[in-house]
């Protein structure tokens, strides 16, 4: 969402203005990539995951500051509805038993966090969009209280000039005859708060950027087939990964003739693989006008030429802006600099073991493609890597992926037959010990053999609930309440019964 900013009103010159100081951080940000200053650290595992907050009912509960004040934890914070909070998980080394430890200590913190959420009369729910919601819950109303979020939806709309159209084509639930469909419009952003998701981060050394990106951008299908956990928006049973055209639609600043001419979305897979990150930070400034001009006194290039480290706001704030589902993030921490790689097609998964294998497996099969010796991205178009994304957002395990050399395979037959293998070899290099790999990617290969994905057991639930006489309102209640109970208990979603 960017950085925080107050209330105000933008003029034509904040844009002229705004638009020149992103070339000025562009270009200190190329002479800062030629000096090769950047800190590079020992690898790290960081991540932000997106709550939903539900009442007794499973209704959701528009309570996010009342809970925020009640669990008092600076790592949880607001985020666009009042029904959803996130929680910053503080960065933690890879190696050796780390990652096992962060599972401990995540576990612990979400559990106290929705003791205190019930003591106001809300539950956390970790899911990749809460499945109760309907349209009545996306009310201007209900946008989050700080400033950013209903200035953000204002300049949305202002850049649209219409009100927004949902429209997506669901896949069948199992033993149903038709296809349910999606079709309504809204007058705010805030279905994109519904888009619940687990965001992944990695600190990039500049040369090394680009193969990670580009491996990541290739692995982003694979990503959401086995991980998608998003079926039921407003009553309707839609993709597996909803999330992914929920994000894009809702968020969309082209009316319908802007698509027409091939206007670029701000929810963005990209559209070639890269040789550097200055490519995407380009883009992001030749292809996108600003939503949030707000400026900043610092001149970049005075300060590089005093020696100085500088924050690049203005590039900052332009890039929170632009949706991609692998994004460059250029950051300051005790005033040296860094890039990261966020990866953010995710959802929120159904317990925290789900989360951590789905790190696990990201993690280690994104290092072993961007050190192959002959990178897959040479092999495979761009298009193909954007075919795979939304191939297994809508199917997940029912998806065909192309991948060079096996060519049309299924999600779960690319992971054991390649990929675990390779995640397995990239997590031994970042020297993560062997029992944690084992505990990890044994849930990601238990998930392919079983074929079930959290879309998976959510619609099955449904499905059973629906054959004993309950009504598609009270099913999804009720499953809701069963997934609830599930991922406090902690085990991974492919061992849930209903």
């Amino acid at each position: 969402m960017g950085e925080d900013v107050e209330v105000r009103k933008f003029t034509r010159q904040d844009r002229q203005r705004f638009r020149a100081k992103v070339n000025q951080c562009l270009e200190a940000l190329g002479s800062m990539l030629a000096d090769g200053q950047f800190e590079v650290g020992d690898p790290r595992i960081g991540m932000e995951i997106e709550l939903n907050l539900v009442d007794e009912a499973m209704q959701p509960a528009m309570a996010n500051a009342e809970v925020l004040d009640a669990i008092a934890d600076p790592d949880f914070q607001t985020e666009l509805g009042q029904f959803n909070i996130e929680i910053n998980v503080a960065p933690r080394l890879l190696q050796g038993n780390h990652v096992r430890e962060l599972e401990r200590d995540l576990r612990k913190s979400l559990n106290s966090a929705d003791e205190r959420a019930r003591s106001v009369g809300s539950r956390l729910a970790m899911i990749g969009m809460l499945p109760t919601l309907t349209e009545q819950h996306f009310e201007h109303k209900w946008i989050s209280a700080n400033p950013r979020y209903d200035l953000l939806n204002q300049q949305i709309f202002a850049a649209r000039g219409e009100d927004i159209e949902l429209q997506i084509a669901g896949e069948k639930l199992p033993g149903a005859t038709d296809t349910e469909e999606l079709s309504t419009i809204c007058d705010t952003i805030l279905p994109e708060a519904a888009c619940t998701s687990m965001q992944l981060h990695l600190q990039v050394a500049p040369e090394a950027f680009a193969a990670h990106w580009n491996a990541a951008q290739a692995l982003a299908g694979v990503q959401v087939a086995l991980a998608a956990n998003s079926p039921f928006f407003a009553g309707k049973a839609l993709w597996h990964e909803t999330r992914l055209p929920m994000f894009e639609q809702a968020t969309d600043t082209r009316p319908q003739e802007l698509k027409n001419q091939g206007v670029r979305p701000r929810v963005w897979f990209g559209e070639r693989w890269i040789t550097s990150i200055f490519d995407l930070f380009e883009e992001n400034s030749r292809y996108f006008p600003s939503l949030l001009p707000v400026f900043s006194d610092e001149d970049p290039l005075a300060m590089l030429e005093r020696g100085e480290a500088p924050r690049l706001a203005e590039l900052k704030l332009h890039n929170g802006t632009v949706y991609r589902w692998n994004r460059p993030i250029y950051d300051m921490v005790d005033g040296k600099y860094h890039l990261r790689l966020e990866n953010r097609v995710l959802p929120a998964c159904p317990s925290i073991i789900d989360t951590l294998a789905d790190a696990a497996f990201y993690y280690g099969a994104v290092h072993s493609l961007a050190h192959a010796d002959r990178p897959v991205w040479t092999q495979m178009s761009f298009d193909a890597a954007g075919e795979n994304l939304r191939a297994g957002a809508r199917c997940s395990f029912d998806a065909r992926l192309y991948w060079p050399e096996v060519g049309w395979v299924s999600p779960q037959e690319l992971v054991l037959r390649r990929l675990l293998p390779m995640a397995q070899a990239g997590l031994a290099a970042y020297g993560v010990d062997s029992d944690v790999i084992d505990r990890y990617l044994g849930v990601i290969e238990a998930r392919c053999l079983s074929r079930r994905s959290g879309s998976g057991w959510q619609r099955e639930a449904v499905v059973a609930r629906e054959r004993a006489g309950d009504s598609r309102e009270v099913a999804l209640a009720g499953m809701l309440a069963d997934y609830v109970t599930n991922m406090s208990e902690g085990e991974p979603v492919h061992t849930w019964g209903w």
